[in-house]
Formats: C-alpha cells, structure tokens, sequence
C-alpha cells in the first residue's frame, strides 16, 4: 500500500483507515488507544499505520486532549555550559516520563524572554521552566501563573512571584570562597558579570538578578566582618563578550590599584578573563589571583588547575524538570527538595597576595 506520492504529504488517519480497510473512526482510536477496538482491527490499522510511516498530529491531539506532553525551557544564553548542563538534567527527567522539551534562548534581554514565554503558551506546551533575565521585571511570569500553566523557576528567583524556584543559595558560598580569598592577603577583589547595567556599579545600587546580588551581598559580608570595606570598584558588569571580557580584565590590572583577585561570574566570563591574563604576559597566581563560578573539565587542565565555585547544574536541572511535571499532572509532592548547595574546591590560582 506505500507508494512514493503518499509519502510526499502527511499521512492521515483516513489513509491509515483505507490501507486497514476500517473505518476511519475504528482507525482513530486504535491509533489514539482509546474506545472500543477488537484485537483484529487494531493490528491492522497499526500494521498499516507503520507501512505508511504515519505520525500523530500533535496540535490536534494537544487541542482534544489538552495535553501536549512538552515542557517549554526559556534561558538567558545556552552558549554557556551552566545552561547547557541544566539543560541536560531537564531534558532526561522530561523524557523519562514521555514529555518533549522545546527550548528558546533569549541572549538575556527580559523583551525576548517575554516573546519566547508567549510563543511557548501559544505552541500549548504543558508548562514552563524559566531562568529569568530579571528578577524584577516578572509581569509576563506573573501572568502565566495567572493563566494557570505550571511555572518553575531555575537558576534565580523572582521578587513576589508565587513559583517553585531551584537555585544555590549564592550569599552562603560568595561569603566562604571571599574569606578564602581575603585570608590569602587580598583586599583588592574584583568580580565581573554578564549582568547588563546602563551605568557603572555603584554601591547600594538595584540589580536586575537575584543571583549577582546575592554574590556581591556575600562578599561584601565577608568584608564587613573583616572590618574591610569592598571595592565597589572593582565591580564590573557589561561584560557581554570575549572583547569586553578583555578590555574589562586589563583595565583591573593596570594602575596603582590594580585587582589582586578576580572572581569570574560564569565559565564564560572565565575563558575570557584567563585568556586575557595570559596575553598580557601575566600569570596565575604569581601576579594575580582566579577564582570562577562552576566546576568545569577544562578547569583542572589549565596551568595551574583553577579554584572553582562547584554547583550541582545538572541536579538543578532535574528538580526543576520534576516538579513542573508533578505540576502539571496534579501530583503532591511525596518528597522534599533536593538539597542544592554549591561548595568552594580550592587549587592551584589562588596565591598570597
């Protein structure tokens, strides 16, 4: 019954019943499982069904059922291995328990993040994961939770927004890797982030993520209880790519008061700040410190191996990925949470300073 020209558009249940020689309505359900069906008509439609490659329709089973089984995942910058790591661990939840993943990368601007959620809700997906471009700007999330659809939050939270987030508590493990750094002799600490900023950092000021403010309260607490006061200073955002990454980095280590310790914000940020140092005629750590967020391979194979801000990403991903899909079919939660603590993995680009 397969021929060339049936194959040049969709198959359709009315092919499938005419190839059986059923109904098309005996057809339907025995492709859909539902109804009654005798043993006999569904091994033929079945049989007919992979004779002509057949695929489901899956709008018109999501728009009868109300129920697509996708999940749609929205973050800021999947070129960066913590996302595509979490990525990971939500994918294999999802597919263990038959739902599909569609994934839109917003490059972090809260615009985009707003189209991608509204093309997600319009595609019917079964419900979100979201690693908010901002953690104040949430009118859009605010509305999916309105709209009913299942919201989990990953990575960072949001302010006033009533929605399971999975993240590191950032302050606790700022706080321990700052007074490592400041028992080594530093005083001169810079960090340096994605996080985008029409002005310069200035102390006190707002932030649009929960997770870099977090990681700037705890270094500046471990400065206080050393009676220190952190150098605001050295704080740069804006670094967006490998360029800026290197103007950013030379400009902290020239001057009479040059950095004696960078603290990278992600893997990316890391390359670039390594790179940097070594183009310079630099060395880590005889002329100035490292310290990055995220354990990578490539980490341990640099000269020297390099200090590290290890978090469970992957596990991450799998909680977040858990509870949209406990979620979404109406489960309560037999368990609770997966504990998410990062931890501090001291090498070898950490020196005296």
């Amino acid at each position: 019954m397969s021929t060339e020209g049936s194959r040049r558009r969709d198959v359709t249940v009315a092919d499938v019943a005419k190839a059986a020689q059923v109904s098309k309505a005996q057809a339907a359900r025995a492709l859909g499982n539902y109804g009654a069906v005798s043993d006999d008509v569904r091994e033929r439609v079945l049989a007919a069904a992979e004779e002509l490659e057949y695929r489901p329709n899956e709008l018109a089973r999501s728009m009868n059922t109300g129920k697509s089984n996708t999940i749609g995942v929205v973050v800021g910058d999947i070129e960066n291995p913590h996302f595509g790591l979490a990525m990971r661990g939500i994918t294999d939840t999802a597919k263990k328990s038959g739902y599909h993943v569609i994934l839109i990368n917003t490059d972090e601007e809260r615009a985009a993040e707003v189209d991608a959620v509204r093309v997600l809700l319009d595609k019917r997906v079964d419900g979100l994961i979201v690693a908010p471009a901002s953690s104040v700007h949430t009118a859009h999330l605010q509305q999916v939770r309105e709209s009913g659809r299942p919201l989990v939050l990953l990575d960072r939270a949001a302010e006033g927004l009533d929605a399971e987030a999975f993240a590191v508590d950032m302050t606790g493990i700022s706080y321990e890797s700052t007074k490592h750094l400041l028992a080594a002799g530093h005083r001169r600490i810079a960090f340096v982030s994605t996080l985008t900023s029409d002005k310069p950092y200035q102390e006190g000021m707002a932030l649009e993520s929960s997770q870099i403010a977090d990681r700037l309260d705890g270094i500046r607490r471990a400065f206080e209880e050393e009676g220190l006061t952190r150098p605001a200073d050295l704080v740069r955002l804006n670094a967006g790519d490998a360029e800026s990454v290197k103007k950013i980095t030379l400009e902290l280590l020239d001057g009479p008061n040059a950095a004696t310790a960078i603290i990278a914000s992600d893997g990316l940020i890391a390359l670039g700040v390594v790179e940097a140092i070594q183009e310079s005629g630099r060395s880590i750590p005889d002329d100035v410190s490292f310290l990055m967020y995220d354990d990578f391979a490539w980490t341990r194979l640099t000269t020297p191996p390099l200090t590290v801000i290890a978090q469970p990403v992957y596990e991450m991903g799998q909680a977040a990925a858990s509870a949209l899909i406990r979620q979404i079919e109406g489960r309560r939660t037999s368990a609770p949470s997966p504990e998410l603590a990062a931890r501090l993995i001291v090498r070898g680009s950490i020196g005296a300073a």
